[in-house]
């Protein structure tokens, strides 16, 4: 292969023929998002709608600057401000691969512990949306009230110190605060991340956390700020060796490549206090009924995720794809989500329950994606909770079976004991690992220790029909292993659970 090409703004016109470039100059563009959580999905989502709308000629003023609020993002920032900020983004379908370099992302600013840098950023008055992907369980939700864990040390310290905040809505908080205080006005708060009502609960975190130090400030945000609801979907691997090479095939010498399937779905409530990017000429739908898309999204596929990964990860199965390609994980998809979770979702337009199905099952099935289960494991505490447990209580609330959700709990358990079906060690793979790998050892003789954390399962233990049938499976579970309780299960639809006690 020829030499590569070192991705930078200056080598665009250098890029082989069949790799896409960005037909725009990124000269002309201007910020007017702040996004926190520069991630590959951010990349490989919001960003690539906002390119495409630059490379169509319009929105030039909307252009992204990225922020990070841990350490770790530290790392990020110097691969991308290397490169100019751009990304490659691969497109892994069953057909073949293409590239794209995308330039929507103009600058990364300097990670401080303080934050100063991304409040002063935010404060400024063309920033007109701040947009975040900071993980399911970033939003400090007290699992018992549904609002803001104002006990957590991270929040206490952002309402001692709001103009020192550790977190991302701390810096909001003190973003605004300054905005108001110049008569700047509000700017938009836009969740990207998998939680129904994502801006609701953006709302409540943000002004919960400035009514702990400033009640007037809370009270305007509260009537000033929009924080509109939203539901993302893309599949996108985290970046390794295959990706960069992948990236190198391509003739490109990119640090941080982002690969991804050939989908992408952003569902936007059209609710801006301070104007917005025309996402819908890239693609984007602007809807009154975000949740029933969220819904399909979160309930099938986030929840397909969590119902296959466990189950790979203790035979060893390395990818998603992998799992699918197995039988009889396949045959549990299928079956928990057909008969357990689709009764609880509504169709939305042109999409049936049962055809996303069929859409997810292709989409987990494509080997090209290198969708690791370790990856879609991490953070079980928070995407179990999320996930699987609103379509148990709903399964409950309307008599429908919930007996394959018991089976995916009790396997999410038998996971976090630590041990693949090899004897292979499990490393920690979630916040809550310490606490989770005591209770599922704790579990292997007395499931209901189990069910008795009530941050994910809250009375869920005294829920016959749930706690039985997850107490069943997890001594099937431990007396026969993992392949063969998803056999039974699948083979027979009349399975009596009763007769493992």
């Amino acid at each position: 292969m020829d030499e590569l090409i070192p991705l930078s703004r200056a080598s665009l016109h250098l890029l082989p023929r069949a790799v896409r470039a960005p037909s725009y100059a990124r000269s002309d563009l201007s910020a007017g998002i702040v996004h926190i959580g520069l991630g590959n999905f951010h990349r490989a989502h919001q960003a690539w709608y906002t390119h495409r709308l630059f490379d169509a000629g319009v929105n030039h003023d909307w252009a992204i600057i990225g922020a990070g609020v841990r350490q770790g993002d530290t790392a990020m920032r110097k691969k991308l401000l290397a490169q100019d900020c751009l990304t490659t983004l691969i497109e892994l379908d069953p057909s073949g691969k293409s590239a794209e370099v995308t330039g929507a992302m103009i600058d990364f600013l300097p990670v401080e512990q303080d934050n100063a840098a991304l409040i002063a950023q935010m404060a400024a008055p063309e920033i007109r949306i701040v947009s975040l992907t900071v993980t399911e369980g970033g939003y400090f939700i007290d699992p018992a009230t549904g609002g803001l864990d104002t006990a957590h040390p991270d929040i206490r310290h952002d309402a001692t110190y709001p103009d020192r905040p550790r977190t991302a809505f701390g810096a909001m908080v003190a973003a605004l605060k300054r905005r108001r205080a110049l008569g700047l006005g509000p700017f938009s708060g836009l969740s990207c991340d998998n939680l129904q009502g994502n801006g609701t609960v953006l709302r409540r975190t943000v002004a919960g956390l400035a009514r702990l130090s400033d009640p007037a400030l809370a009270d305007w945000i509260a009537a000033e700020c929009s924080f509109p609801n939203s539901m993302v979907d893309c599949i996108v691997p985290a970046t390794g060796p295959h990706e960069i090479a992948l990236a190198r095939d391509f003739g490109i010498r990119d640090a941080a490549p982002v690969t991804h399937e050939k989908f992408r779905h952003w569902v936007i409530q059209d609710d801006f206090c301070a104007g917005r990017p025309d996402w819908d000429r890239a693609g984007a739908v602007f809807s009154d009924d975000v949740h029933s898309y969220e819904a399909m999204k979160i309930r099938i596929l986030n929840g397909g995720h969590q119902i296959i990964c466990g189950a790979g990860e203790l035979l060893g199965l390395g990818t998603i794809a992998a799992t699918m390609a197995h039988d009889g994980i396949a045959r549990l998809f299928r079956r928990i989500t057909h008969e357990e979770i689709a009764p609880h979702v509504a169709a939305v337009p042109e999409m049936t329950p049962e055809a996303y199905i069929d859409v997810i099952a292709r989409r987990f099935a494509n080997p090209g994606i290198v969708d690791t289960t370790r990856r879609v494991a991490f953070d079980g505490f928070n995407r179990h909770a999320g996930f699987i447990v609103p379509s148990i209580r709903d399964g409950l609330a309307k008599g429908t079976p919930v007996e394959g959700l018991a089976l995916a709990s009790a396997i999410w358990a038998r996971y976090c004991a630590g041990q693949r079906e090899d004897g292979t060690r499990i490393e920690a793979n979630d916040p809550h690992w310490s606490s989770l790998q005591a209770t599922a050892h704790a579990a292997l003789t007395q499931p209901e220790a189990w069910l008795d954390q009530r941050q994910i399962y809250g009375d869920l233990k005294h829920a016959p029909r749930f706690a039985d049938a997850f107490y069943a499976w997890s001594k099937y579970l431990r007396e026969h292993g993992v392949e063969a309780t998803i056999a039974q299960f699948g083979a027979d639809h009349d399975f009596s659970l009763k007769s493992t006690d």
